[in-house]
């Protein structure tokens, strides 16, 4: 299996003491897209594209006009990324149990 060399300038730095163990804090990586067109159709055409060629799971998406733009359409996506069960990257799986 290849190694994966991080690019630190894409990893989101957290302090040492940072415990995620909670609910409310967990930390869920999402990662995001933005597609700009001329018109409303473009900008779906073209995220529609993207998404079907790529193995991701959409968890939300944005609309948004940039007035005086030569593309003021902006459709946003917010996704993570699927993977096949033998290669799931390592998780940290959340307790089930309270840590006393």
């Amino acid at each position: 299996m290849p190694i994966m060399h991080v690019d630190p300038e894409l990893c989101i730095e957290v302090p040492a003491d940072f415990d995620d163990e909670d609910a409310e804090s967990q930390v869920h990586p999402t990662a995001r897209r933005m597609f700009f067109a001329a018109t409303q159709a473009e900008a779906f055409g073209k995220a529609h594209e993207w998404v079907s060629a790529h193995n991701i799971h959409v968890l939300d998406a944005a609309w948004n006009q940039m007035l005086d733009e030569e593309h003021p359409y902006v459709l946003t996506i917010y996704f993570t990324f699927e993977f096949d069960d033998e290669d799931d990257p390592p998780l940290k799986i959340p307790r089930t149990t309270p840590r006393f």
